[in-house]
């Protein structure tokens, strides 16, 4: 299969890609801690089949509370006149 993603055209005048990681070894170096904690991470379940139960719950209800203020809101105009049903 063909990679489709787009390759931004390098300058010439760029300095080649392992002088740049050279130069930039404090970034490369935070990027190499993300990337393993992301690969430590993969394959494995953050929480417990409770607390992911817990969260949903927070979330439905907290989602509850902002489609409320939504609708009420909904029909109130913001400032002076604008927004006012006619």
């Amino acid at each position: 299969m063909t990679d489709t993603r787009a390759v931004a055209p390098q300058p010439a005048d760029r300095p080649a890609a392992g002088r740049e990681r050279r130069r930039h070894h404090h970034l490369r170096d935070l990027i190499d801690e993300m990337l393993a904690s992301l690969r430590a991470a993969a394959n494995r379940d953050l929480f417990t089949p409770q607390e992911r139960a817990d969260a949903e719950t927070q979330l439905a209800a907290i989602m509850e509370r902002v489609h409320a203020e939504a609708v009420n809101l909904g029909g109130r105009p913001e400032n002076g006149d604008r927004g006012a049903a006619t």
